[in-house]
């Protein structure tokens, strides 16, 4: 049985703005491309959007296990409950569970259930926070407990609204979420939200509201997980807000060349597949085109590679100048790197 022997709030307790510590340190996650692209900050909300079998639960996995963190809070809110085991014996392991709490309340689980189990698994890693520790708040899904609490509206009689979400919805959203962040004393919660995206749709309504009350969201691609790239990060589509606070000036350049050259390729793409691209029409391109395979490789990692953040920082810089002086141009519109 499990004993308990300190109550806390199942609504929590709120937290004067002007008490908090300003998010300052990063956060090694242990994936490089949000250690070097969107670098993540103790005390930061993060939202991690995604539409079904893009590789969502793994990437949770992979920040699971590599986060440097005291205590990690898990809350699977709605999802299968096949997943729970799973996710305790396949992810988190004996070395994660040593340092982690899990709340589950499954999709079979009544909608008041599924929203205590989110409200709970965020005063678990407040209780936490309160003592000192760095906690790292993992929830799947927010759109979940949105779901839930569509149930109980519309089931007393509240009006729908926007695609059958009531008002009510997206006024519980902020409350659950500003619960998270740093505390007034060392402690502090990073939290990572996951996001549904029906049909890829990123306008969906909860999404919008979620976009809207988080500190950045990373954006996971459909047709790069087709393609094989995984993580399947979308760089162009993800932004962290509070990057330009927690890292260097030359990482910040280093992460906006990066997003440049990537986005030059990702624009004349069906050019170059075609060859309807000539090699030395725009220099820029020209080198977008010589990086794009070092840039691609920098977004890839495996499943059990962990790349902790001076890593990730030496093969951002590695993969911006590896081809810089080697470019050679064979063919209509090849490159080749040597």
């Amino acid at each position: 049985s499990l004993h308990c022997y300190d109550k806390v709030p199942l609504h929590g307790s709120l937290v004067n703005p002007l008490a908090r510590a300003p998010v300052r340190e990063y956060l090694d996650v242990g994936v490089k491309a949000i250690n070097g692209l969107l670098s993540i900050g103790k005390g930061q909300r993060m939202g991690l959007f995604a539409g079904s079998g893009v590789g969502k639960s793994v990437l949770l996995g992979m920040m699971t296990r590599f986060t440097e963190a005291d205590v990690i809070v898990v809350g699977l809110i709605g999802e299968r409950g096949r997943e729970v085991k799973e996710f305790i014996e396949d992810i988190l392991g004996e070395a994660g569970l040593a340092r982690a709490v899990v709340v589950a309340s499954p999709a079979d689980y009544s909608p008041l259930m599924r929203l205590h189990g989110a409200m709970l698994a965020t005063s678990i890693a407040e209780y936490f926070r309160d003592q000192g520790k760095q906690v790292l708040l993992l929830m799947d899904s927010l759109t979940r407990y949105a779901q839930a609490q569509r149930e109980i509206a519309l089931a007393i009689g509240e009006p729908p609204a926007t695609k059958g979400y009531p008002p009510s919805v997206f006024s519980l959203l902020p409350q659950l979420v500003e619960r998270a962040g740093n505390g007034a004393e060392k402690g502090a919660i990073t939290a990572i939200y996951t996001v549904l995206t029906e049909g890829d749709d990123q306008q969906d309504p909860v999404a919008d509201a979620a976009r809207a009350i988080l500190d950045g969201h990373i954006v996971l691609s459909r047709s790069l997980a087709e393609a094989g790239v995984y993580p399947a990060i979308d760089v162009e589509a993800s932004i962290s807000r509070v990057m330009p606070q927690i890292v260097s000036v030359e990482q910040r350049q280093q992460a906006q060349r990066f997003k440049q050259h990537y986005a030059l390729y990702q624009q004349n793409q069906d050019l170059i597949n075609i060859g309807a691209y000539n090699p030395g029409t725009d220099p820029k391109v020209d080198e977008a085109i010589a990086l794009y395979p070092s840039l691609q490789s920098f977004i890839q990692q495996s499943l059990d590679e962990a790349s902790n953040w001076q890593q990730s920082h030496d093969a951002l810089s590695n993969s911006l100048y590896s081809a810089r002086s080697t470019q050679v141009w064979q063919g209509e519109g090849q490159a080749v790197i040597n």
